[in-house]
């Protein structure tokens, strides 16, 4: 509308000619110049515009003669600039007139790329395998439906709901990352409701790998990235609807003919790269993640009651072990000794020659052995659980789990030599770096963490100390004493913890001292970044660190070992999909070495082959059946009678 003028303004405004000198009352009351009229480019004014156009030259010699009567508009030619003052009001300006074509560009490009993400976060596969151009060859349904909704919604709703779905896909989509994240170290998907502990874990494990500036910076990114995602994403979504919106019959459309190809592909079974066309991935995965945490918590009340219940649990001491009475036990873990370096012909080789000599070694100096096949609770690492498996005989797949029995009474087999008095029990833990409370639980007398085994050298990445130093404290520090009793200890070894860089090296056993010696051993390594991300130097650097684990253990029982001597070795978990490969097995050897014939004659009928190498053909057990089978072969069956042996 004109504004309320007299005299000379009205014929002006009548015109369409906007003036600074125009007087308004409706909006800025009368006598008042109007306000600055910003620049606007909506359909109505480009119809205006178009009338000023046509109409101008009947306008002008109105005007013309008027204006010039009173004085205002000096009589002249026409100049070859906009129509009319309405005409320049309405022509566009700032960044937009100056640069329309930059404008346009920047427009679309940032369409494209809200786009892009959004189609990304909504197909992006859970494991590092399965991302490749196929998986995003598909049409989301979640897509299609976001689109129909946000098309039905009105303008305030449809802004709202668009930045809160936004938030929702990049909580998704950070799920996802590290679903990709534990699958490739940990052979699993990600629990929401107990995996939050083991980001701690991992912060540490990168600090003690590669550094504290590393780890800060990892833990910088990590938080920078997750808000980037959730901030990103929502303005995606918002510039989606909001690109619909303004071209909300183009948007019809397509949302239409996507959503019919949606459903004649899903009705034909279409596929791309050999997953369906017509993808509902994301809703499948929330649907899984909803299901895992009503299985998880499901779990924790069934566990309980499974643990609670234990076949060994109240058995006297007295009638425990007793074909074991007298024998120094030891129980030593292997970090990531898993099937691969037995079996991936990339690894093996080194391995099993040192297996075989090793083996032959054992011989001569009148030590046998018998190995079989273990399947471990855990894959690539959560260690504990696979030792919390192994000497409880439960099946210890997750925190929670582990939680539970450790908080409880159910009886270790670490515990049951405690319980029969005839065995002073020790702990070896050279990975451990603070209080370990569950060392109560395992039924041991002491526990020496890193902190009490005197070690003066440098770490050697992850692993706080080299294998071969741990054993010799443990000679220093409880098996090379006297005591009245035999020992039982149980004895985790780290060298082989990746990142496998740098290695320690074997020394003379009369040289370690104090471990100062590894400082020339550890510099002259190599560094843990070169190692880790060459898929094919981490593949022979993890078999180096195995062949060192086996070669230090098997050396100690060689120089210090007798014929009271048993030894159970094993490795705790596969190491991780990098070294392992995809869909490897979680089978981990595990070896049973004595100098006295009638302690392997008690598992004669175990069916595991001899040597420290188990062939393809041995047993293969789960890990959790371990305790209830050593307890039965050396001592008897629950409610037999006591023996002698």
């Amino acid at each position: 509308m004109c504004p309320r003028a007299g005299g000379r303004y009205r014929e002006k405004c009548r015109a369409g000619e906007r003036t600074p000198l125009a007087r308004r009352t409706d909006d800025d009351g009368p006598g008042r110049p109007s306000r600055a009229r910003p620049c606007h480019h909506r359909a109505s004014q480009g119809r205006t515009f178009g009338l000023s156009r046509q109409s101008s030259s009947r306008q002008r010699s109105e005007t013309d003669n008027e204006t010039s009567e009173e004085g205002l508009v000096p009589r002249g030619p026409a100049e070859h600039t906009p129509a009319t003052a309405a005409e320049a009001a309405l022509a566009p300006c700032g960044r937009r007139g100056n640069w329309p074509a930059v404008a346009r560009t920047v427009a679309w490009l940032t369409t494209g790329l809200s786009l892009a993400l959004v189609f990304v976060a909504l197909l992006l596969p859970t494991e590092l395998a399965l991302i490749r151009p196929g998986a995003f060859l598909r049409v989301p349904v979640e897509g299609i439906f976001g689109a129909t909704l946000l098309l039905m919604l009105p303008s305030v709703t449809r802004r709202v709901v668009a930045v809160l779905a936004g938030v929702v896909l990049g909580a998704l989509t950070i799920l996802n990352l590290l679903d990709i994240g534990f699958h490739e170290f940990l052979g699993r998907g990600f629990n929401v409701v107990l995996d939050w502990i083991l980001l701690d874990d991992a912060e540490s494990y990168v600090k003690d790998s590669f550094g504290g500036t590393a780890a800060t910076a990892a833990v910088a990114g990590a938080v920078v990235l997750a808000v980037a995602l959730l901030v990103l994403m929502a303005l995606a979504v918002l510039r989606i609807s909001d690109v619909m919106a303004r071209n909300s019959a183009v948007a019809t459309r397509t949302t239409l003919v996507l959503g019919t190809v949606w459903v004649v592909c899903a009705a034909l079974g279409v596929q791309v790269a050999g997953v369906p066309f017509a993808s509902r991935s994301t809703t499948a995965l929330v649907q899984d993640r909803a299901e895992r945490v009503r299985k998880t918590l499901a779990d924790e009340r069934e566990f309980a009651k499974v643990a609670a219940v234990d076949t060994y649990g109240d058995t006297p001491g007295d009638r425990l072990l007793t074909g074991l009475r007298g024998k120094d036990v030891m129980f030593t873990f292997i970090e990531s000794y898993g099937r691969s370096a037995i079996e991936d012909p990339r690894i093996a080789p080194g391995v099993r020659r040192t297996l075989r000599d090793a083996t032959e070694r054992l011989d001569k100096a009148g030590f046998a052995a018998k190995s079989g096949w273990l399947t471990s609770a855990t894959y690539g690492g959560s260690s504990w659980l696979g030792h919390s498996t192994f000497l409880t005989g439960l099946w210890i797949d997750n925190q929670s789990r582990y939680r539970t029995v450790t908080a409880g009474d159910h009886l270790s087999l670490t515990r049951a030599f405690q319980r029969t008095g005839a065995w002073r029990t020790v702990g070896i833990m050279p990975g451990v770096q603070k209080a370990w409370p569950e060392g109560r639980f395992y039924g041991l007398d002491h526990v020496y963490d890193s902190r009490d085994l005197g070690y003066r050298g440098p770490k050697f990445s992850w692993s706080t100390m080299p294998d071969q130093y741990a054993l010799k404290a443990f000679e220093r520090l409880e098996h090379g004493r006297k005591h009245d009793k035999p020992l039982m200890s149980e004895i985790i070894l780290s060298s082989s913890h990746q990142p496998w860089a740098p290695l320690p090296k074997t020394i003379p056993w009369s040289e370690i001292g104090d471990g100062s010696v590894y400082r020339a051993v550890q510099k002259a390594g190599k560094k843990p970044a070169d190692v880790f991300t060459d898929p094919t130097e981490v593949k022979t650097e993890y078999g180096k660190s195995i062949q060192y684990s086996v070669n230090s253990l098997i050396d100690y029982v060689l120089k210090y070992g007798g014929k009271n001597t048993v030894l159970v070795f094993l490795g705790d978990h596969q190491p991780l999909a990098r070294v392992s490969g995809d869909n490897a097995s979680r089978d981990v050897p595990v070896t049973l070495v004595a100098h006295d014939e009638a302690v392997l004659d008690r598992i004669s009928d175990w069916g595991w082959q001899d040597g420290l190498m188990p062939g393809a053909n041995a047993p293969v057990w789960k890990m959790s059946s371990f305790r209830d089978r050593f307890l039965d072969a050396y001592g008897p069956r629950p409610g037999a009678g006591a023996t002698t042996d």
